[in-house]
């Protein structure tokens, strides 16, 4: 994990100057493992400071970030309005280089005393949590309780005293030396590369920290640990000191790594040379504002997956359903493409009554159908007299042609259902905020697919199409869901704007406004490229993109949301991007 102990105390530095003398203005928990303290004072105003147990992304840092909180606030997060509303911030703590905040305040009691009261933010991973500690170390609550089923070592429950995770027995830099991590890496048991060597006795540093040290003294290579000459051993007390003297003055600096998409990969508090020029380096202007850019993009995404995982499993489950559906319905219809040889069957036999008994199981006679006048075998019932024979091959022809054209209706139905639940689930899967995933809602409940709430909610105001502007200065809409797309192509455009759309691919309806004007072809092939992105293909090479006036879109009678059909078109090949 790149947020290390040496990282935290640069946190915890900025929190402190940030956040002194400032007092707990509200409370909110956007998830379970979320919560957010509106921190203000009278020099710095106010801030968000956000504490996260996320297993993938724990940290706490000041935020910029406002994220959407449920309408009715959980437990804990009233039991913390109730308590830390209106408590000052006294002091900051970090238990030597461990993942450990403790965040001390002083507040007032329901009698008005005096008391102190402690939130610690633990960062390790899966076991991250936060904790709320009375006055005596006596735990109140946690975002994450551990009952004994759960753990046998450390419990995390109301009314049981607060201890510190198990010790992990490494070097603390603030207390010790580089020969003595040195020594402590020659005597590890293993041979190991040095990286590795490094990680498991030294406290507060993460893999890449540790691998940046390994690179720097083998000149690019991760030496092993028990074959480090005296050159090796000079550079790595060097590197080692380096690091040292930064954890112990915090003197390090934000460092945020991009891959060569733009994608951040990884942070640090020391410059990373080990990648070489395969990534790029930018430098924050802190260390919350990092953590802040690394992490939020990545935390909306899994908010909503999270809370959308419910909608996902339904809409998988209803695309498989009507694909076996539609595999077993093309089986059904290809058996009836065969109906005409029942009716021919049926024709042979009315001529060929005179030479046929009741109980003969077989009839062979010249098919008059073929041009070389073939023998045909025709097999009977035996229990039906010869017209009885002929007359159910007719019926069998009547009902396979019945069959026939009802399951054709079926299958088209099927098909365009299945494109629409796959159209759903593609603005399901790009929905970023609680408000979009209301509306992906409410869409299924009016389509029947899951039922509403009987309670009556707070109507949400509707989401307004997502909207990008041309270097020429066109503006380009795009819906969101459905709903949205329906709305935004068959009653806000205008009939002369450009309407583009993935070819057979489910995805957003993309507008572009003209105003009377003709758009230049690097924003047509823009809106292309938007059309591309906010689809089903947003992660394919070159995607075919129809485009083509409004004027030349129009919506089926009783067809779903978002189901249009269009002619006059224009095909481009582009790729996905939004910016």
């Amino acid at each position: 994990m790149a947020l290390d102990g040496v990282f935290l105390r640069h946190i915890k530095n900025e929190l402190q100057t940030a956040l002194a003398d400032s007092r707990v203005d509200k409370v909110y928990q956007p998830s379970n493992d979320e919560i957010v303290l509106t921190m203000r004072s009278r020099d710095s105003g106010s801030k968000k400071l956000l504490l996260s147990a996320r297993a993938n992304s724990p940290r706490i840092n000041i935020t910029s970030q406002t994220p959407e909180n449920p309408q009715t606030p959980p437990m804990l997060c009233m039991l913390l309005r109730k308590r830390l509303a209106g408590a000052r911030l006294r002091e900051i703590r970090q238990p030597e280089l461990e993942r450990i905040l403790f965040l001390d305040f002083e507040g007032k009691n329901e009698l008005g005393d005096t008391v102190m009261m402690t939130l610690a933010v633990e960062i390790m991973a899966q076991y991250s949590n936060v904790i709320f500690i009375d006055g005596e170390g006596m735990i109140i609550d946690a975002l994450k309780r551990v009952d004994p089923t759960m753990s046998s070592k450390r419990l995390v429950l109301p009314n049981v005293r607060y201890e510190l995770p198990p010790k992990q027995n490494k070097l603390n830099m603030l207390e010790v030396s580089a020969e003595e991590i040195l020594s402590a890496i020659k005597a590890y048991p293993k041979n190991a590369d040095l990286s590795k060597a490094i990680l498991a006795t030294v406290q507060g540093v993460s893999p890449i920290i540790c691998r940046e040290v390994a690179h720097l003294t083998g000149r690019g290579n991760d030496v092993f640990s028990k074959e480090l000459t005296a050159e090796d051993e000079r550079r790595l007390l060097y590197f080692l000191n380096r690091t040292i003297e930064t954890a112990k003055n915090i003197s390090g600096s934000p460092i945020l790594i991009k891959d060569n998409t733009g994608k951040p990969t990884d942070i640090s508090f020391l410059d990373i040379t080990q990648y070489g020029n395969s990534v790029s380096i930018e430098h924050p202007e802190s260390f919350c504002s990092l953590l802040d850019e690394f992490y939020s993009r990545r935390d909306s995404i899994e908010r909503m997956r999270a809370r959308s995982q419910d909608l996902s499993k339904l809409l998988t489950n209803l695309c498989e359903r009507i694909s076996r559906k539609i595999i077993a319905q093309q089986a059904e219809l290809m058996a009836c493409v065969d109906r005409e040889h029942l009716r021919i069957c049926g024709d042979i036999l009315e001529a060929n009554l005179y030479r046929i008994n009741k109980g003969d199981e077989f009839c062979e006679a010249e098919n008059f159908y073929d041009e070389n006048l073939a023998k045909i075998k025709i097999k009977l019932n035996p229990a039906l007299s010869p017209t009885q024979n002929a007359q159910k091959y007719y019926k069998d022809y009547r009902k396979a042609k019945t069959a026939e054209q009802m399951l054709k209706v079926q299958l088209e139905k099927a098909h365009e259902e299945l494109q629409y639940l796959e159209a759903v689930l593609d603005s399901l899967g790009r929905a970023e905020t609680e408000r979009e995933l209301n509306e992906i809602r409410t869409e299924l409940a009016e389509q029947g697919y899951i039922r509403t709430n009987r309670k009556k909610q707070k109507k949400e105001a509707t989401l307004p199409p997502l909207e990008y502007k041309s270097k020429s200065g066109f503006t380009i809409l795009v819906g969101r869901n459905n709903r949205q797309n329906d709305k935004l192509t068959l009653k806000q455009a205008d009939k002369n704007d450009l309407w583009f759309h993935t070819k057979e691919i489910p995805g957003s309806h993309t507008i572009i406004v003209t105003n009377g004007q003709t758009p230049d072809d690097d924003a047509i092939l823009y809106a292309a490229s938007l059309a591309a992105y906010h689809s089903k293909a947003r992660n394919a090479g070159k995607v075919p993109v129809d485009y083509t006036k409004i004027r030349y879109v129009s919506k089926p009678q009783g067809s779903k949301p978002g189901m249009v059909i269009y002619v006059n078109q224009k095909t481009l090949y582009v790729e996905p991007m939004e910016n």
